[in-house]
């Protein structure tokens, strides 16, 4: 049954704020039914700086109460998000399509990520002490807080990836303003509401709504310490540039990945043409950890593409009720994208091996087939081998020496991660040196991390800030400290120095 979601406004200060006067107004549509409007949202460019505005001055407050009480709130949180798990699953799968057993597993990663980052990651950041740092002198490495952290949310995982970011910041002491992404305000709300039913001091945790001009106005925020993104590389190298004479500012910009598997001819072939579906069509193949190619020794190579083709065309695609392995995309401009893309390979010299297109199901909504290329030779020049597509289409490739295909692998510029099948370890410790990935997988698909684990990529894929287990780290500031409690020595001081004749007070 389809329900409009009331819009209650922008989360400041700890309570929900309604524009008195707003600069735009945008609707939230299902791309599961587009007879089935989520919500909509009137949004307003100065309730950004009255967030960051109420953050700053919640943040001394905040970082100064102890961690202790701070690990109590964020408890209380975890149970929150645990009694509405099956309420943000269901919001998430009318948000952004994706089948209810997927959204499912996104809104039980919330309380997961708090008992993580309580009980694993708070370490990478507990006291140093470090006797003798200089002689006689001990030193002491301590992590505070950095301030106010601004996170911007992507479509894909709308829950649990700012999540990831806003859970670290807050238990290391900072103060959080939160932007979702546009095409998912109904699941950042009720991220909000669950963090207010939690009774966090007021302004530690704000929301607002709004489009790519509300996100500038807060990344350029003279309010806001830190920036905390997932998204597009177009959209992080423009944080980038926005924020150039903001030096100060730490940026964690994730950005996606153009994703290589490769299919050594000793591996376990069943294994691997099921992880790498796996890989290249889960969520539609909306992941930045999605395999978008696929690397085949010659030797297994014809015979694995069949029977990957033949596996490609059993995947259900439908209703995120109807818990199909598939959904729809996430708009009509990525629709648009995909069919593009596909004419850019087929202009290419690539061979369409399967092609993709658009479904009419009984739900009117933006669905696609998956599709499937077969990339006759390496060309660095191709749009199409190096570009992120963001669906359900994948790129094949035959070769037979291992260096060259990890030179190939390196060249689309991104470097988030790879997926190595093969028996032979040398072929895994080998790839662990040559491929440009902060992610390395063996004989596992690209698709899904682990919290306790870093997560980011080299090249366009993130700037060296990787998240997940790692978040912790760009959300506080190392402070060194040399701690001498000995009295004076008059013995040991330097030449020339002299205090005589300087009268004590």
């Amino acid at each position: 049954m389809k329900h409009h979601t009331p819009y209650l406004g922008d989360f400041i200060d700890g309570v929900f704020v309604l524009a008195e006067k707003p600069h735009g107004e945008f609707k939230d549509v299902s791309p599961a039914d587009l007879n089935d409007l989520v919500m909509t949202v009137p949004f307003s460019h100065d309730h950004i700086d009255q967030a960051c505005s109420a953050a700053k001055k919640a943040y001394p407050g905040w970082a100064t109460t102890s961690l202790e009480d701070r690990k109590s709130a964020l408890l209380r949180l975890k149970e929150v998000f645990i009694a509405h798990e099956s309420e943000m699953a269901e919001l998430i799968s009318r948000d952004t399509g994706k089948p209810l057993w997927d959204a499912t597993t996104e809104a039980k990663a919330l309380a997961s990520k708090i008992d993580i980052t309580l009980s694993h990651s708070l370490k990478l950041v507990e006291d140093v002490h470090v006797p003798n740092a200089l002689p006689g002198v001990e030193g002491v490495i301590r992590y505070r807080s950095r301030g106010v952290m601004a996170v911007l949310g992507p479509f894909n995982f709308p829950a649990h990836l700012p999540n990831g970011h806003i859970i670290p910041a807050l238990i290391a002491g900072n103060t959080v303003v939160f932007k979702p992404s546009e095409q998912t305000p109904a699941v950042g709300q009720f991220l909000a509401q669950m963090i207010e039913k939690a009774h966090l001091p007021k302004g530690v945790f704000n929301m607002v709504q709004g489009d790519s001009a509300s996100g500038r106005r807060l990344v350029v925020s003279e309010d806001v310490d830190g920036i905390l993104f997932t998204g597009s590389y177009e959209v992080g190298l423009k944080i980038k540039q926005e924020t150039m004479n903001h030096y100060w500012k730490i940026l964690a910009l994730e950005m996606g990945g153009k994703n290589s598997t490769v299919v050594w001819d000793d591996a376990d072939i069943d294994k691997a043409i099921y992880e790498t579906l796996v890989g290249a069509f889960l969520s539609t193949g909306q992941r930045c950890s999605g395999t978008s190619r696929i690397f085949l020794h010659e030797n297994i190579a014809d015979a694995f593409t069949e029977r990957f083709y033949q596996a490609a065309k059993k995947p259900t695609i439908g209703h995120w009720r109807e818990n199909p392995f598939m959904g729809p995309l996430i708009n009509a401009s990525a629709v648009e994208k995909y069919i593009r893309f596909q004419e850019i390979a087929n202009r290419e010299n690539c061979e369409s091996l399967m092609r993709g297109k658009s479904l009419d199901l009984k739900q009117k909504g933006y669905y696609v087939t998956p599709s499937i290329h077969l990339v006759k030779k390496f060309d660095p020049a191709s749009v199409y081998q190096k570009s992120e597509i963001f669906g359900p289409n994948v790129a094949i490739m035959k070769v037979s020496d291992f260096d060259e295909t990890m030179k190939t692998v390196n060249s689309s510029g991104y470097g988030l991660v790879m997926s190595l099948f093969t028996n032979n370890r040398s072929l895994y410790e080998k790839s662990l040196f040559q491929a440009r990935v902060g992610l390395l997988n063996w004989n596992r698909t690209t698709n899904g991390a682990s919290s306790k684990l870093p997560f980011g990529g080299m090249g366009k894929s993130g700037n060296d800030r990787p998240s997940a287990h790692f978040a912790i780290q760009y959300c506080t500031i190392p402070v060194a400290s040399l701690e001498d409690l000995t009295p004076f020595d008059a013995s040991k001081m330097l030449p020339g120095v002299s205090l005589e004749g300087v009268k004590k007070n």
